[in-house]
């Protein structure tokens, strides 16, 4: 258990967790607004492009276990501030970038400072926190995260109104430094015993290698196809790499990656229901969006605008779920939650051309937001649950590295079988119609789109009423293909959490005392009258 902080000292610590953390939830979505105006002033054309955004997640992605473990070895106070202060720092250089190469360069510098400061931040809440604050601790820092993940394409958009693409990157500059006041003003930090740990240096090597490999082909697949040698030995030699590095953590004396974590049954159970999650997420955003903006004629702005209510929906329940958690335990809401997140995601079946927004969209992104709030920070709070103080580090960073990694599987996999569901479609309609050269070539072009419907300007208005009529009809058809599977996905995170999850005794007695049942020892009938922890009281924290 944490040691005794006063609220005052819990309330900013929880400030600074957010701010520095959103600053790199922030800077995910920001950047990628500015995309098309770096390219026009930088050049360096659409794959150089993509790597002012791939560069940061590659290098986040790949050295996300060696950060938490840095913050485990050295004190996540003192991890946390570096990573902050080292993000400002290179924000700053990346707004001065010359060229498009030395931007690139600098965005994966900037990736490893948010591999830092990312796992870094759970860790001090750990720390900071009693088990039983945790939950609504954990959750607070949730809502606030989504909260500046919409907020970049907004702000991002608002700059480039009015200034250079460069401010985006310097917005970060006040959060960085108020952060930084915070942490050296009131963060505790938690004393270190010499000699305590040490940093296993070729694991965390073959770690990053390993991560960093499966990472690249992941991000490259979109792009350059399954069959690229690229992505193939990269994806491969990654995961021999990551093979190498957890025959050597059951090994050494003193691991990077503590392998007995996974034998608690919360820790291992959350982080697969993490990867069923977060797959089933990411395809339903990714592919939201490019339906919304391909089919339905959205701008950027506005398909951004129009998962909104997820975030709001988020920030106003995510605490109140936290804290009920932690009363009752976390199985019925990594369970329940789940579901009701799956009958969401297949009220999306629902959608069709033209897009009703109020009428289809709506509903299901409320249904599916409400059953995400009830997941989100009981999940990440039981992961951690199980945890010691020491290796939360860690322990945060395996829950973080899970959820990427399930993000890019499920976006790189699932995005493969629409793209090839969609081509057959289109085949399947068009067959027997006579398109010619032009109209040929406009089939092509639509196949390039994964979802979409493509221009037919140059092709006879017969045939290309045909083609926008097959194309649209193989998007709906495509797009109800993957929200199904991005449904299943989550469903099975509610059976995974329904079966494998244990609600801590603790929570169990406080849930019988609250039903009014009598327990048996003295020990037990006097805790019924006792806070369920030392928490403030709420809003304290």
């Amino acid at each position: 258990m944490a040691s005794p902080v006063s609220a005052s000292v819990k309330r900013l610590t929880l400030v600074a967790c957010i701010l520095g953390s959103g600053v790199a939830f922030l800077d995910g979505t920001v950047v990628n607004v500015a995309l098309p105006t770096i390219q026009r002033e930088l050049g360096g054309g659409l794959a150089a492009q993509q790597w002012v955004a791939n560069a940061y997640l590659l290098t986040l992605g790949s050295f996300i276990l060696v950060g938490g473990s840095l913050g485990d070895v050295y004190g996540e106070r003192r991890v946390f501030a570096v990573g902050v202060g080292g993000f400002g720092a290179i924000s700053v250089l990346c707004a001065l970038a010359p060229s498009i190469g030395v931007l690139v360069a600098l965005r994966a510098v900037q990736g490893l400072a948010g591999a830092l400061l990312v796992p870094s931040s759970l860790a001090v809440i750990v720390a900071t926190f009693s088990v039983g604050e945790r939950g609504p601790a954990i959750g607070t820092w949730t809502a606030w995260a989504g909260i500046f993940g919409v907020l970049g394409p907004l702000v991002g958009g608002g700059l480039l109104n009015v200034t250079s693409w460069r401010a985006v990157f310097l917005i970060n500059v006040p959060l960085v430094i108020a952060t930084l006041v915070l942490v050296l003003s009131a963060m505790p930090q938690r004393p270190r015993v010499p000699g305590e740990r040490h940093l296993d240096w070729v694991g965390a090597m073959l770690c990053a290698l390993g991560l960093g490999g499966a990472v690249f082909a992941l991000i490259e697949q979109p792009r350059l196809g399954w069959g690229s040698p690229a992505v193939v030995w990269s994806l491969v030699g990654g995961i021999a790499l990551f093979v190498l590095f957890l025959v050597r953590e059951a090994r050494t004396r003193d691991p990077m990656l503590p392998l007995g974590l996974f034998r608690g049954r919360n820790f291992a159970a959350g982080n697969v229901e993490t990867l069923s999650m977060y797959a089933g997420l990411s395809i339903l955003f990714f592919f939201l969006t490019l339906f919304l903006q391909q089919v339905g004629g959205y701008s950027p702005l506005k398909s951004g605008l129009a998962t909104l209510p997820t975030t709001l929906v988020l920030f106003a329940l995510s605490r109140r779920f936290g804290t009920l958690a932690d009363r009752y335990g976390p199985r019925f809401f990594m369970g329940v939650g789940p579901l009701i997140a799956a009958g969401g995601l297949a009220l999306f079946l629902r959608v069709g051309v033209p897009v009703d927004y109020w009428g289809t969209v709506l509903p299901a992104l409320l249904v599916f937001s409400l059953g995400l709030s009830m997941t989100v920070a009981p999940l990440t709070a039981a992961v951690l649950a199980g945890v010691r103080v020491d290796q939360a580090g860690i322990g945060s960073a395996v829950n973080n590295a899970i959820a990427r990694v399930a993000g890019l599987v499920g976006t790189a996999a699932v995005g493969a079988l629409i793209a090839a569901r969609y081509a057959s479609a289109i085949d399947h309609a068009l067959a027997g119609v006579p398109l010619g050269p032009s109209g040929r070539a406009s089939v092509a072009a639509a196949k390039q789109l994964t979802i979409g419907v493509p221009s037919v300007h140059a092709v006879r208005p017969s045939v290309g009423l045909s083609i926008r009529h097959a194309a649209t009809q193989a998007s709906l058809d495509s797009f109800h293909f993957g929200l199904a599977i991005s449904a299943a996905l989550v469903a099975l995170g509610g059976i995974v959490g329904i079966v494998w999850i244990r609600n801590p005794e603790r929570a169990v007695e406080a849930a019988r005392c609250e039903a009014g049942q009598l327990v048996a020892a003295p020990a037990d009938a006097a805790g019924c009258h006792e806070p369920l922890s030392e928490a403030p009281a709420p809003g304290a924290a």
